[in-house]
C-alpha cells in the first residue's frame, strides 16, 4: 500500500505553481485595499478622543486644586508636585507633553493656570482647530 502523501517513484513532490501564488497575492492585495483606508481614520479618531479626555481630566484637576487651595496652580508641574496628577499628560495629536497652551485666569493674583488648550497644529475631523478645544 502506497501512502498518498509520498511521491510516486520517478516523480518529484509538487509545490505551489506561480499562478497559484499570484492568485493568493492578488486576494491579499484586495483585502488590504479594503482594510487600510478604514484603519488610518480610526487612528485620527482615537487621537481626538484621547485629547478630549486629557483636556477634560486636567481641567477637572485644576478645578479641584482651586477648590482645595482657593487659588489656581502656577503650572502643570505644580499639579504633579502636589500629586494632583501623576505626570503631565501627553497631547496625542502633537505627540508632546510640552505643547499645551496655558490659559491664565482673569485675576492673575490667584495663580497662573486657569485652563489648558491643545498646542497641536491643524484641525480635527470636523474642521475645528485643535487650539480651540
Amino acid at each position: 500500500m502506497v501512502n498518498k502523501m509520498q511521491a510516486k517513484p520517478g516523480r518529484t513532490a509538487r509545490g505551489f505553481t506561480l499562478i497559484e501564488l499570484l492568485v493568493v497575492l492578488g486576494i491579499i492585495a484586495l483585502l488590504l485595499t479594503l482594510a487600510v483606508p478604514r484603519f488610518f481614520p480610526s487612528i485620527d479618531s482615537t487621537k481626538d478622543t484621547i485629547l478630549a479626555d486629557n483636556l477634560r481630566n486636567v481641567r477637572a484637576v485644576i478645578d479641584q486644586f482651586y477648590a482645595d487651595t482657593g487659588r489656581y496652580p502656577d503650572s502643570l508641574e505644580q499639579l504633579v508636585e502636589k500629586k494632583y496628577l501623576r505626570s503631565i499628560p501627553v497631547d496625542p495629536v502633537a505627540d508632546s507633553s510640552t505643547s499645551w497652551i496655558l490659559v491664565p485666569p482673569e485675576d492673575t493674583t490667584k495663580g497662573n493656570l486657569y485652563s489648558i488648550k491643545s498646542g497641536a497644529p491643524g484641525n480635527d475631523r470636523n474642521g475645528k482647530p485643535y487650539s480651540d478645544w
